[in-house]
This record gives structure tokens, C-alpha cells and sequence, in this order.
């Protein structure tokens, strides 16, 4: 037999998809876990009990949160749901305005924001602007394209076919347009038309061949002419899917009707699209044209001009980009969502942004060896934890990239390029995540419970879910303030310590004994496995031999709790005291070092962990390493 050390340095390939358990000769199965749940991966390698989540408020209904950050003091939390959008800062309601948008077309929303004012679009709903006037006046209104000699810069597009003519009545006036065929129908009032550039406005539509119209600009003529269009966006034709600022200009992706079209406005002129002669600093617009249609999904705003489509990526260039320089050229061929907006974020210069399979996580990003850019898969050693992600953002103090599944958990992706770090864990609560944003500093979920859709943030001093914290000057044991929990079983933390579970009734509940400090809330489990050992012995490197584990040791950092099975059953590892005595009915203090763990018994069905780690006891627990020593039949 042979006595074998192995030594697992970090986490940094998080967990791998077990179609991969027999792949013991990559670099990620040495770093790898078979499971992780409810942990954060740091960086720099270690994992540790993820933070809990403090109750914030209760949401009307099911919804999105988005960040809006007016400048580093001034930040806001946007919670839309049915018709309404809730303006929270530091946690805190602030501002409600009623909104176009009904619960079912939350999903397909797109926004950006240009400082105080937010840009909401949706195909189906004339595109808004909200606007911040100061922390509790907020307002929303229709976007205003540039009107000049009574004429509106905005897009124009012909919808009906090269060879149909428009004839108007009159040169100036209420007049009669005479289509050659089939053209009006009645949402066109209100609506612009171009005839030889020359604009009227539909004021009745008489039948699909005739119209009456304001001219707001003097007529060429009153002959037939092929030569018309009408206004790009509206109820007809639907309205913009994506927008985006970039290079001072407004760029807006896609419509509805006109699904693969680019827009790009005026130069310093955000709202004015007018193509008038090419000039460099005029508006642009063009189709995105290839062997397929590339309904635009996004439009980012990165080292170049992103466009992200159903069927592939796209870079727009130009140097800076004018008519006559703008250039076009597809970089991958992958694709994005086209059922639900899942924002492109960027982290460290690469844009990641969901496949429209639904199963992967990718990262645009430009190569300069290259010159161009590629789409590399950051889901594919963990594609069993990717399932639809319905929302995304990205945590630039803890380096984590946080994904809202279809399924309702909450995959975590810890990314640091300049390590090769790329990490999954997967998050679970009692509820299901529907919705995330990072505001500021803080990491805020959307979460549907028992009682109600809440508002809750990651707080790194909780370990508890939907949880609340308080304090007494006097110790005492009954708790309020605890009614969106009605009825459920809570874990409690006590003084620092675990105190037995209690059922909340009537908004409280009463310890077994007082305290001056507690945390209540959901408890969650952790759960660490790691990846059955792959040894290397005189005969080669294998996998399946008998094996048997003789010694675990884990290093802790800061922690006060370790629960683990060995293979004998779950045990908490005791956490002594400065005195070296075991503290079981006070908080276990802070512990930094090793904790040695001795078993028996062997493992010959070549797949089973040699050690797990299961604890929901709400306390800190950091893994910085793990060394076993193993004894191999072979």
C-alpha cells in the first residue's frame, strides 16, 4: 500500500460538472470541487460561507432591479414591477412613480443611463426617460426628438413595398394622401410621414389607401411618387429595443418591425437623427446585413461600438465614427437571448454576456494578436450550474459575477482574468431569485418567498437570509419587527452564539434567553465536496482504487464553525477558547489555523468524496487550503 499527501491549495476552478469526474488530468480538477453551495470563492483562492441577506422591504410583485448612480454619493436602487418603479437609497423607499411597463413586459426592458436620466425601452412601449431632479422628485416622460422648422429628427423608414406610391392632395394645408395600395391603418394618427423628405402628419385615416394630414413642411408637388416614408418608431411599427451612448452620440439598436437596424443620432445632439447631407458630425443609420437576420438584442459600449444579436457578435469601428468612416464587421457567430434582456456587463474590459442557448456564459473580448474579437465559454467546465439566466451583474469589490437562473438559484461566478480564476458556486435560498443589481457598494436580490416577492442585499456581517439584526441596552428575549416571516421556522444567532430555532407568530419571538445583540432569519446550508482523489502511484496516474483517508487538515481563516463527515457522519469540529477549553454554550471565538481530522475506512466505489462539509449553523467559516493524507491499494 502507499501513503499518499495530497494538497488542495484553493478553489479557483470552482465547481466542475461531474461529466468531468473522469477527467483527473486537467489542471481544474486539481482545483476543482464536486460541490459547492452557498459559498463565495475569493480571488485569491479561498471559500467561504457566503453573506447573508438582510430584509430591505417587501416589493409590490414580481419585477427587475436596476442601479442608478447619479455620481459615488449618490446612488439608487430601482425597483420595477407592475406599472410602478420604487426609488430606494441606502434602503430606504424615496420616490414611487407609476410606469408603462405591466409585469409581463418587465423582462424585455432595456435601459442606460446618461447622468440624471435613465432611458427605459421596450419593442412593445413608447420609450421613456426618467429623470432624477433631486433624492425624492423623480419623473418620467416620452423621449422629444429634436423639432426645427416644424420638422421632428427622428428615423424614418418605408414598411410597405419600393413600388407603392403616395399622392398628396396639396403642396401645404390639410391634405388628402392617396396610397396606390393598402398603407393606412388607423394607429398611424398622430404619426409622422415624409414624402421627398418633406414632412405631414396623419391627422384620419379614411381607409388603407387614403389619409388626411397636416403638411408641416412645404411639399415638393402633388404628383405619385415612391419617394416617402414614415416616421421608424411608433404603435404601427413598434418601438426600440436597445440603446446605448457611445462617442457622444445615441445609438439605438433594433425595433420591433426593424429588428436588425442601427441608429446612431446626431454628434453632441442626442435626440436629433436627421441624416440631412452625410456630413461627419450628421446621424447614421444601417441595416446589419449577412446571411441571416440579426435581430439586434443589445448594444454596448466598450473599446469599440458591441452589437449583440440573435445570431452573432458585431463590431462597429471608426475613429471617430462619421458617415464615411463607420465600418461594420462580425467578429463570432454565437448569439444572444432574444426571450428575455439579460444586460451585457463588463468586467476588466471583456463584455460577458448570456448565449441565446441559454447555457452558456460568455466574454467578448478583443484580442490584439488578433485585431479582432473572440467569444470564449466561461460556463464549460460548470454548464451543469447555467440553466436560462434570466438577469446578471457584476460585483467589482468581491470580484463576483452574479447570475438569476430560470430555476431560481443563484449561480455566482468569481472572475480575475489575470489569475486564470474562473469559478462557479451556486447559490440557494427559501425562495427563488428573480432579479439582482449592484448598487454602489452593495449587491441587491430580488426574491420571491411565502409571504411575498422581497428586497434584500448581500450584508457580509449577517449569516442568516431575509434576516434582520438588533440590539438592546438592556438583554431581553422577546423580538419584533419580524411580520414579513410570519409563521416560519427562523435560526437564530444570539450574542454571537446559535440559539435553538423559533416559529415566528404575531411579528416575534420570544429566546429560551435574553440577549443584548441577535440576528434572525431564514437559515441556509453550506456545502463543500470535493472531487475524488486522482493519485499518482508507481503504477501511473489512476482514479478508482481503493482508497482510504487517513488524515484531513483544513485551514481556517477567521472562522467559528466546521462541520464535517469524514465518512462516519456529519461532527462539528470543537473551536477552543484562549484558555484551550471547549466553549459550547457561548460564541465560539475567531479562529485562524489548523484543524487536524482523523478517519477510517476505505472507499472502493472510486467516486465518493473522502471528506463533506454540510453547516447551516449561522457562523463564519473560511477554507483557506485542505491537505489529506490517503492510503492507496494499488
Amino acid at each position: 500500500m502507499t501513503r499518499i499527501h495530497l494538497l488542495k491549495t484553493n478553489f479557483t476552478a470552482g465547481e466542475i460538472n461531474p461529466e468531468l469526474l473522469g477527467r483527473g488530468d486537467l489542471r481544474a480538477y486539481e482545483n476543482g470541487s464536486a460541490l459547492l453551495r452557498n459559498v463565495f470563492i475569493h480571488p485569491t483562492g479561498g471559500v467561504t460561507r457566503r453573506s447573508g441577506l438582510s430584509y430591505m422591504d417587501q416589493a409590490p410583485g414580481t419585477g427587475r432591479l436596476v442601479a442608478f448612480e447619479f455620481n459615488t454619493e449618490q446612488v439608487y436602487l430601482l425597483v420595477f414591477s407592475d406599472l410602478q418603479m420604487d426609488v430606494y437609497r441606502d434602503g430606504v423607499k424615496v420616490a414611487t412613480i407609476a410606469t408603462p411597463w405591466t409585469e409581463a413586459q418587465i423582462p424585455l426592458i432595456y435601459w442606460t443611463q446618461s447622468a440624471d436620466t435613465l432611458l427605459v425601452l421596450h419593442p412593445d412601449v413608447s420609450p421613456r426617460k426618467i429623470t432624477r431632479t433631486s433624492d425624492t422628485a423623480w419623473t418620467i416622460a416620452e423621449w422629444s426628438f429634436v423639432e426645427e422648422d416644424n420638422a421632428v429628427r427622428r428615423p424614418f423608414n418605408k414598411f410597405a413595398d419600393e413600388d407603392i406610391t403616395l399622392q398628396a392632395s396639396a403642396t401645404t394645408g390639410t391634405v388628402t394622401l392617396t396610397a396606390s395600395a393598402d398603407v393606412f391603418v388607423s394607429t398611424h394618427v398622430g404619426d409622422r410621414f415624409r414624402l421627398e423628405k418633406k414632412q405631414v402628419e396623419i391627422t384620419v385615416v379614411t381607409s388603407a389607401t387614403q389619409a388626411t394630414a397636416t403638411v408641416k413642411e412645404t411639399l415638393v408637388g402633388t404628383s405619385a411618387t415612391k419617394d416617402w416614408d414614415e416616421q421608424a418608431f411608433s404603435s404601427t411599427h413598434g418601438w426600440p429595443v436597445s440603446a446605448a451612448f457611445h462617442q457622444d452620440r445615441l445609438v439605438i439598436g433594433g425595433a420591433r418591425d426593424l429588428p436588425n437596424r442601427l441608429w446612431m443620432s446626431k454628434s453632441s445632439d442626442l435626440y436629433n437623427f436627421d441624416l440631412a447631407a452625410g456630413l461627419d458630425d450628421e446621424a447614421i443609420d444601417f441595416d446589419i446585413l449577412s446571411d441571416q437576420v440579426n435581430a439586434i438584442r443589445a448594444v454596448f459600449s466598450g473599446r469599440h461600438l458591441q452589437i449583440f444579436t440573435s445570431g452573432a457578435e458585431w463590431m462597429v469601428t471608426g475613429d471617430p465614427l462619421t458617415p464615411s468612416s463607420v465600418q461594420l464587421k462580425r467578429q463570432t457567430r454565437i448569439g444572444s437571448s432574444v426571450t428575455r434582456n439579460v444586460p451585457p456587463r463588463d468586467v476588466d474590459g471583456a463584455t460577458v454576456f448570456v448565449t441565446r442557448n441559454g447555457r452558456e456564459v460568455r466574454e467578448f473580448l478583443f484580442t490584439d494578436v488578433e485585431q479582432a474579437y473572440q467569444s470564449s465559454d466561461l460556463s464549460l467546465l460548470a454548464r451543469h450550474l447555467v440553466t436560462a439566466p434570466l438577469d446578471q451583474d457584476f460585483d467589482q469589490v468581491k470580484r463576483l459575477l452574479h447570475l438569476v437562473m430560470n430555476d431560481g438559484t443563484l449561480g455566482t461566478l468569481t472572475l480575475f482574468r489575470a489569475e486564470q480564476v474562473t469559478a462557479w458556486t451556486l447559490q440557494e435560498t427559501d425562495g427563488t431569485f428573480l432579479s439582482v443589481a449592484v448598487v454602489g457598494d452593495d449587491v441587491y436580490a430580488l426574491i420571491q418567498r411565502t409571504g411575498g416577492v422581497y428586497i434584500e442585499k448581500f450584508d457580509d456581517n449577517l449569516y442568516l437570509d431575509s434576516a434582520l439584526a438588533g440590539t438592546s441596552g438592556t438583554p431581553v428575549a422577546t423580538w419584533s419587527g419580524l411580520s414579513h416571516l410570519e409563521g416560519e421556522t427562523v435560526k437564530i444567532l444570539a450574542d454571537g452564539s446559535a440559539h435553538a430555532d423559533k416559529q415566528v407568530s404575531g411579528g416575534a419571538v420570544t429566546l429560551d434567553v435574553t440577549a443584548s445583540e441577535v440576528q434572525i432569519g431564514l437559515g441556509f446550508t453550506h456545502k463543500i465536496e470535493p472531487l475524488p482523489p486522482s493519485v499518482k502511484t508507481a503504477k501511473g496516474v489512476g482514479q478508482g482504487m481503493a482508497v482510504r483517508l487517513i488524515e484531513a487538515v483544513f485551514r481556517l481563516i477567521e472562522s467559528r464553525s466546521l462541520r464535517v463527515d469524514t465518512g462516519k457522519g456529519f461532527s462539528d469540529i470543537p473551536f477552543k477558547s484562549l484558555g484551550d477549553q471547549d466553549v459550547l454554550d457561548a460564541a465560539p471565538p475567531l479562529f485562524t489555523g489548523d484543524k487536524k481530522i482523523r478517519a477510517m475506512g476505505w472507499r472502493r466505489d472510486g467516486v465518493t468524496p473522502l471528506w463533506r462539509i454540510s453547516q447551516d449553523t449561522p457562523l463564519p467559516s473560511t477554507i483557506l487550503s485542505v491537505t489529506t493524507e490517503i492510503k492507496v491499494n494499488d
